[in-house]
């Protein structure tokens, strides 16, 4: 399935163990590879590409360019490792609004 997010390599947080430890994980949206970007827009550069069925935490959230996923529209960009962030458009997080702090 063609989408702006794609590719496969394997998905590798890159945080702290105990960061990791206190974040909570979501399911990528079924049939995506999504494309992890250095900062909340496509206009990033992308730095990793998330396999299909990949699990991300999220650490925290904040505002950036309004994506279209399968998941809705949003503009809140979901950080999942440092410099990583992925549009909250392609993680199932069951809310249409932040899951997690705001990112500093």
């Amino acid at each position: 399935m063609p989408v702006e997010e794609q590719s496969a390599q394997p998905s590798q947080p890159r945080q702290s163990v105990e960061a990791a430890a206190a974040a909570m994980y979501y399911t990528v949206a079924p049939g995506y590879n999504v494309n992890v970007r250095s900062g909340p827009g496509t206009q990033y550069r992308v730095v990793r590409v998330l396999p299909l069925g990949a699990k991300v935490p999220i650490f925290c959230q904040k505002p950036g360019q309004a994506v279209a996923g399968p998941y809705g529209t949003s503009k809140v960009w979901d950080n999942i490792g440092v410099g990583e962030y992925v549009s909250d458009t392609y993680v199932k997080t069951g809310s249409d609004g932040y899951v997690a702090p705001r990112c500093a």
